[in-house]
C-alpha cells in the first residue's frame, strides 16, 4: 500500500452509502457491492470530513484525531481509497 498523502483531497464515492452505527459505520458501495465496516466513530467523522474541500490532514484534524494516532487513521483512509469508498475529489466526475 502506498503512503496516503495528507495533502490529498478526497470525497466519499458518489455510489457509496454511509450508515452510522453505534460501533462506527457501515459503508456500502453500490457499484462494487462491497461492504466496509468502520469500527471507530472518529474514523467516521474523518471520512465525513473528506468533503472535497479539506485535505486528508484537515479532515483528521476536524475529527480530532490526536497527532499520535494520525498514522493509524491515515492507514485506514488509505484502505478506503484502495477499495474505492473514497476517491480523489478531482476525479469525482469520472467516478460517478
Amino acid at each position: 500500500m502506498d503512503s496516503l498523502s495528507l495533502d490529498r483531497t478526497l470525497i466519499i464515492h458518489p455510489r457509496v452509502s454511509v450508515r452510522p452505527e453505534p460501533f462506527g459505520a457501515l459503508l456500502y458501495h453500490f457499484g462494487t457491492r462491497q461492504l466496509s465496516f468502520l469500527k471507530d466513530r472518529r474514523l467516521l467523522d474523518a471520512v465525513r470530513a473528506c468533503d472535497g474541500r479539506r485535505t486528508v490532514g484537515e479532515a483528521l484534524a476536524e475529527a480530532a484525531v490526536h497527532a499520535t494516532q494520525v498514522e493509524r487513521y491515515r492507514g485506514a483512509i488509505a484502505t478506503l481509497v484502495e477499495s474505492s469508498m473514497l476517491v480523489d475529489a478531482a476525479e469525482s466526475e469520472v467516478a460517478a
